[in-house]
């Protein structure tokens, strides 16, 4: 597809990287799983097959395995990952798809193959016991192969078809090592990831170059209010709460050091960053970048802060120990005591002492997974209204 770059926003941001965007094994899975199951019903296998990812990109994926059992009963289709010019660790991966016919009633059933992991802790966004394949990717596989029943099955696009998908991935296993799965409790392989079904590459020097001239564009067409989203959720969350234009939206990632530097140099009256309350709780205790590799949740200022919000001793020690930010968060919103909002104060001054007195008003909000905002800080600094 040829689309016009915008001037500004997260698309101008990835055009001006000059970086080629790859594939997410959400995306990857979803083009197998929805090849296999035509083969199933017509038993002919689609090669390229073409999906549609949410944001309504079309994407083609070739096919690099085929296998139809003679009976029809399963289907199997092998995608390998393209993840661009990001330096992926599950980049040439092969995600197989095996669909299996299941009796009238069942639905859709997704099982762990090898290579894909399963979650044994709890506070990530999957039951314990659930094969690792994330909710956005299950919902993309379940709408293709709703499809593919209407088309080819006589199915109706009210009722999903009644099919087991079975996700593998090639030596998955052995590549999560590489990766934060074993600490975060999901064991067996890789997780099936991707809000988007795009992987934006990141070069740190690219994408903070990127990051400075968001910021130019959106200081030359007036804007006052900008704000810094660590990915597409958060950006989706703040045009929600304040109808931003897509000029006055920087796509920060994991750079908030980049973006407060620059902003600090070029400054605009009002700066809203938003992203997912883990990532940002990295910012509250200090940490400019934001990557995993490069900065971890700190569980113990988590709990100290849940200390300060009112939590007795028994949930101090719990957050301390838990398993993952969110887990931290859930446990906390059970109990009523405001994490969400301590760590969005605490984001926010350390934002404010990044600025050094740059007339910038800041706030924070912090979201979960699915954009629901868990926290936010009160508007602060030298050109704030109110605080």
């Amino acid at each position: 597809m040829t689309e016009r770059a915008p001037a500004g926003g997260r698309g101008a941001q990835l055009a001006r990287t000059g970086l080629r965007s790859g594939w997410t094994t959400g995306a990857c899975a979803t083009a197998a799983s929805t090849a296999a199951y035509t083969a199933l019903l017509t038993g002919g296998f689609p090669d390229p097959v073409r999906i549609t990812l949410p944001k309504g990109q079309t994407p083609a994926f070739a096919l690099a395995v085929e296998d139809l059992a003679p009976d029809r009963s399963t289907a199997t289709v092998g995608v390998v990952k393209d993840a661009g010019d990001d330096p992926d660790v599950t980049h040439g991966a092969l995600v197989r798809s095996t669909v299996r016919r299941l009796p009238p009633g069942s639905g859709v059933r997704f099982v762990a193959g090898p290579g894909v992991g399963t979650v044994t802790r709890p506070g990530l966004p999957l039951e314990v016991g659930e094969p690792a394949i994330n909710p956005v990717p299950r919902r993309m596989m379940r709408e293709h192969l709703t499809e593919v029943a209407v088309v080819h099955g006589g199915g109706s696009r009210d009722r999903e078809p009644d099919v087991e998908v079975t996700i593998s991935v090639d030596h998955g296993e052995e590549i999560a090592r590489s990766t934060w799965n074993p600490r975060l409790g999901i064991l067996g392989g890789l997780s099936i990831l991707g809000t988007t079904g795009v992987v934006v590459p990141y070069s740190c020097s690219a994408w903070i170059d990127s990051i400075r001239r968001g910021v130019d564009v959106a200081l030359a067409a007036g804007r006052v209010h900008l704000a810094a989203c660590t990915g597409s959720t958060s950006e989706r969350t703040v045009v929600a709460e304040y109808n931003l234009p897509e000029d006055a939206l920087l796509d920060m990632g994991d750079f908030a050091g980049a973006v407060l530097k620059y902003v600090r140099r070029h400054p605009a009256p009002r700066l809203t960053i938003c992203g997912g309350f883990a990532k940002l709780s990295k910012l509250a205790v200090g940490h400019l970048d934001l990557h995993s590799a490069r900065s971890a949740v700190d569980k113990g200022f988590l709990a100290e802060l849940a200390r300060r919000g009112g939590a007795g001793e028994d949930l101090v020690a719990a957050v301390a120990g838990a398993n993952t930010g969110l887990d931290a968060l859930q446990r906390c919103r059970a109990a009523g005591v405001p994490l969400g909002d301590l760590v969005a104060v605490e984001a926010r001054d350390q934002a404010l002492a990044v600025l050094r007195g740059a007339p910038v008003a800041v706030d924070v909000v912090c979201i979960d997974r699915a954009g629901t905002v868990v926290g936010r800080s009160a508007v602060h600094g030298p050109e704030a209204a109110s605080d």
